[in-house]
């Protein structure tokens, strides 16, 4: 079996069956992202099977917690995307979704965009700064369905930065690739305080893999206090308790 056969079959486990289209775009994107972390820092996986696997499937295993995701169009955005991920692959994956990649780093945005135009992807959009000053009502505040990160933080700084940004009764998921169990407990409060809800936690392996994952996902109940998100670097060095 070729590698990009293992690909289109742990797609097919997840559910997603791509077309010639689709699996050219993630070939294309694979390309660029070893050509580009060739002289900036992106990814360290660039081996093009583990490039699949633990970006490219990893991603779109999101279908695991919203089954609709085939159909729906949803507005989404990822906080702290770095080199794309989940955004991308969900984009490539869900042509109809709408998307927002939200990165610090001009660089990582200045290759997101290259992506997006060789690719060429609509509906989708990219916007350099941080999520605190990003979560402004005159900004992208309570503008989403859905807000997905696989950025490394805890859960109550995460939720911090992500739920601003969704709709009541929209979602935020974060990608976790270990059980949480004591963070989750700690969070709670935060979670609440910011308008949220966990409403499920979906765990499983990552199709024919070892890899183990779990989508957390918090629903939006009620709107997220004005102060929050507080200013840059705050919800990092002091988490909500």
């Amino acid at each position: 079996m070729n590698n990009m056969e293992q690909f289109r079959k742990d797609c097919r486990e997840l559910g997603v069956e791509l077309s010639e289209k689709q699996i050219q775009q993630f070939m294309q994107y694979y390309e660029l992202l070893v050509e580009w972390n060739s002289f900036m820092n992106l990814t360290s996986i660039t081996e093009f099977e583990e490039v699949c696997k633990k970006h490219f499937v990893d991603s779109i295993s999101l279908i695991k917690a919203l089954p609709d995701m085939t159909d729906k169009e949803y507005k989404i955005i990822d906080i702290g995307t770095g080199a794309g991920f989940p955004g991308l692959p969900l984009k490539i994956a869900f042509p109809q979704i709408e998307i927002t990649l939200l990165d610090s780093l001009q660089k990582r945005v200045k290759f997101l965009n290259e992506v997006i135009e060789k690719l060429g992807l609509e509906k989708i959009d990219t916007v350099h700064g941080r999520a605190e000053d990003f979560a402004k009502p005159d900004k992208l505040r309570e503008k989403y369905d859905l807000c997905v990160s696989r950025a490394v933080a805890n859960l109550s700084t995460l939720s911090e930065f992500c739920l601003p940004f969704v709709k009541e009764n929209g979602c935020f998921i974060s990608y976790k690739s270990e059980k949480i169990v004591e963070e989750a407990k700690a969070a709670e409060n935060a979670i609440g305080i910011l308008g949220g809800k966990v409403e499920n936690q979906v765990e499983f392996q990552l199709p024919e893999s070892d890899i183990y994952r779990n989508l957390f996902m918090i629903r939006k109940v009620k709107a997220t206090p004005k102060k929050y998100p507080r200013k840059a670097g705050l919800p990092a060095k002091e988490p909500l308790k």
